[in-house]
């Protein structure tokens, strides 16, 4: 190679070195944290959502045969790195089956509740109380009564 091909070669290697050295403090994408973790999107907007996978702030991008801007959450690399080595996403999803589980539960509960005093109902004792209750006497309905005006 020529001095100025080496030189041209230098700043080029010296170029990407730089940029390859700065690769590991770039957010990891959602589809990157979905591969990386292997979890599905239900998964990852749940735990975003929940905080047990942390955000470090969003991007937003207009992408071509779009009209509107996408934006979505992106992820630090090291927390990613930590969550896939704590094997966090298997626990996330055991306590995720009880949580369900105990919900299950407690909704049953309810509807065999539900059913149990579905007979016994508010509105038929209101009524029940009413029909129950002694009868007033109004003024004057004697006299009302013996026209035989409510036959």
């Amino acid at each position: 190679m020529s001095e100025a091909e080496t030189d041209v070669f230098r700043a080029a290697s010296a170029c990407i070195s730089e940029t390859l050295a700065g690769i590991p403090r770039l957010p990891v994408l959602p589809s990157e944290a979905e591969d990386i973790l292997t979890i599905s999107s239900r998964e990852r907007h749940k735990w975003v959502k929940d905080g047990r996978l942390k955000s470090i702030g969003t991007r937003t991008v207009k992408l071509r045969g779009r009209a509107r801007a996408v934006t979505f959450h992106v992820f630090d690399p090291r927390q990613i790195e930590a969550v896939l080595d704590g094997d966090l996403p298997a626990i996330w999803r055991v306590e995720d089956a009880q949580a369900l589980a105990e919900t299950r539960r407690r909704a049953a509960g309810k509807a065999a509740r539900t059913r149990a005093g579905k007979g016994q109902g508010k509105a038929g004792e209101a009524r029940n109380a009413r029909e129950d209750a002694p009868r007033t006497q109004l003024d004057g309905w004697d006299a009302f009564e013996a026209e035989g005006l409510l036959r």
